[in-house]
C-alpha cells in the first residue's frame, strides 16, 4: 500500500516555524521511503550522471527509474544540455500526485517541458524490454528502492542482480552512466557492478543530519 503523508517542515533547506510549507512524505507498506523536506541526493543522482557523460555527448538522452517526490525530474528538466527525458513510475498513484496533487509544485514544470515523458510501467520490465522499444539511453538514474541492499518490493531485488545490471547494461549507449541511489553506502554492490562489466565505479556521498549518509553510486559502460 502506497500513500502520501503530509508531515512537518524539517531537513536542511526547509524553514522552520508556523509559516513553513508543508513536507510530504511517500510511505509504502509502512516504510518511509521519501519526502519534500530535501532533495540533495536525488539532485545529485542527475548532477552526476550528466558530469560523468562525455563532454562532447550533445543532448545526451536520460531514463529516471522512479518519480518519487520529483526533484530528479525537476533537475534534469532545469538542465539544458539534456535531449530526450523519460520517467518509469509504476505506481499510478505516484503519478496523480504529480500530475494534479500535491507534488505538482515540485514537477509541474518539468512535466510540461516537451522533453519529458512519464511511463506508467514497471522498471525491471521496462530494462528488460518487456513493455515496449528496446531503447537505449545515455543515462540510467534509478531510485526506485532505499538502495540495493534495503528493496521496497521483493521483487524489486532483480534490479541489483547480475541479470538486472546486463539489462542496464545493455540499455546504455557506449561511454553511458549507470547512477543509482542508496539510503547506505553498499561495498557489496560496487563489486556488483565491477562483476557486471562496468567500469570507472565509483560511490558519492551526501552527508544528512544523522546516520549514514545518502549515496549515489556510478558506473560507467565501456566505449
Amino acid at each position: 500500500m502506497l500513500r502520501l503523508r503530509a508531515g512537518s517542515p524539517a531537513g536542511p533547506e526547509g524553514p522552520e516555524g508556523p509559516a513553513a510549507p508543508v513536507v510530504y512524505e511517500i510511505i509504502a507498506n509502512g516504510c518511509f521511503l521519501m519526502d519534500t523536506s530535501d532533495g540533495r541526493s536525488e539532485r545529485l543522482l542527475i548532477d552526476a550522471a550528466l558530469d560523468g557523460l562525455p563532454a562532447d555527448r550533445e543532448r545526451p538522452s536520460v531514463l529516471i527509474g522512479g518519480l518519487g517526490v520529483g526533484f530528479s525530474l525537476a533537475r534534469a528538466a532545469e538542465q539544458p544540455r539534456w535531449g530526450r527525458i523519460t520517467v518509469v513510475e509504476r505506481e499510478e498513484a505516484v503519478i496523480d500526485w504529480h500530475r494534479g496533487g500535491p507534488l505538482s509544485a515540485v514537477s509541474a514544470a518539468a512535466l510540461a517541458d516537451p522533453r519529458c515523458a512519464v511511463l506508467h510501467t514497471d522498471l525491471v520490465a521496462h530494462l528488460r524490454g518487456e513493455t515496449g522499444p528496446r531503447t537505449t539511453y545515455d543515462a540510467l538514474c534509478l531510485d526506485i528502492d532505499n538502495g540495493p541492499d534495503w528493496t521496497v518490493t521483493e521483487d524489486n531485488g532483480s534490479l541489483y542482480s547480475p541479470t538486472g545490471l546486463a539489462a542496464c547494461r545493455d540499455r546504455l549507449s557506449p561511454g553511458g552512466v549507470l547512477a543509482v541511489w542508496s539510503a547506505q553506502p553498499s561495498p557489496a554492490f560496487e563489486e556488483a557492478l565491477r562483476n557486471a562489466g562496468f567500469s570507472e565505479v565509483r560511490t558519492e556521498e551526501i552527508p544528512v543530519v544523522r546516520g549514514v549518509p545518502d549515496v549515489v553510486h556510478l558506473a560507467r559502460k565501456g566505449a
